[in-house]
């Protein structure tokens, strides 16, 4: 019955839909259950892959033993539509990649009335053993997501949703994608970049190097505004130059020209339709970017 203690064929029901690669929603729903009284049950015993309904089943009733008469039972819980929303938010966040227990303290953090949380309030609330809760508390420390407040009161550390915590979010999701970028490429040169493999690990670091840039807002203003200068002043002059002449005219030292010969060839794709060439060992001129159009189109203008 919807709202009662979950019986042990329940338990069974849901090993079943566990080992049928159910989701947590689906199962249920066949339960005539709230998804975050399945939810709750599967984090307690053993997660998605370590669930066992016979262990689970005694395992519940000791822990019903060994608490004061009158306290209720987690299957005793009311679980009504703000718990369903924290599994909710604490599943979306699952989902977006983030590690499940990190996910559920991070929800609840951001659900609670408190300004901050214990380590003992977190395993109250979820359910869970304090090594759970540290493990989720130092992953979310070092993304920078959750910081800690010592209370010099009681000597104990509260727990506190970062400033701007999915800007960190981000952030790292950025980073990840650098490194996906930075792997693939180093990949690519060791098959060798024009082999089937190098070429598809090339491609590889091309998309996630873009998106990684992207995420992270792309380079700096200084960096792009000088190699837009550098590629200005080669248009105007319509000829190759130096690296002498080009900080001769321009007034600016070697270093800055060659520092913006690199962020031109590095940032080529927020310089287009004109990139860096490079006629000569040591002359530089700007051109149109020959991948802008295609060969029927380059012939076209030629021809015209």
């Amino acid at each position: 019955m919807p709202g009662g203690r979950l019986s042990h064929q329940d338990r069974l029901d849901i090993a079943a839909g566990l080992t049928a690669g159910l989701g947590y929603a689906e199962i249920a729903r066949q339960l005539d259950r709230p998804t975050s009284t399945v939810s709750r049950e599967i984090a307690r015993n053993g997660g998605a892959h370590g669930y066992r309904a016979d262990h689970a089943h005694y395992a519940t009733a000791s822990r019903a033993r060994r608490r004061k008469p009158g306290l209720p039972t987690g299957d005793d819980q009311p679980s009504g539509p703000v718990q369903g929303y924290v599994e909710r938010f604490a599943t979306m966040m699952v989902d977006g990649g983030l590690p499940r227990m990190a996910s559920r303290v991070l929800a609840l953090l951001y659900t609670t009335d408190s300004r901050s949380l214990t380590a003992a309030d977190l395993v109250r609330e979820l359910r869970v053993s304090p090594a759970s809760v540290s493990t989720a508390i130092g992953y979310l420390e070092r993304v920078g997501m959750v910081h800690r407040e010592p209370d010099p009161r009681r000597r104990l550390q509260h727990y506190v949703i970062a400033e701007e915590v999915w800007v960190k979010a981000w952030q790292v999701s950025a980073r990840t994608n650098l490194n996906w970028a930075g792997t693939a490429a180093e990949g690519a040169d060791l098959l060798g970049r024009d082999t089937p493999a190098g070429e598809r690990l090339t491609q590889m670091a091309e998309f996630f190097h873009h998106l990684g840039e992207d995420m992270s807002g792309g380079p700096g203003f200084e960096v792009i505004d000088d190699a837009f200068t550098i590629l200005a002043a080669l248009l105007h002059a319509a000829r190759p130059l130096t690296t002498h002449q080009l900080a001769t005219a321009l007034n600016w030292p070697p270093g800055r020209i060659t520092d913006a010969f690199a962020s031109a060839t590095k940032y080529a794709e927020y310089c287009d339709p004109v990139v860096l060439d490079q006629p000569t060992a040591d002359t530089y001129q700007a051109i149109p970017n020959p991948a802008r159009l295609t060969r029927t189109q380059l012939h076209a203008l030629h021809d015209s």
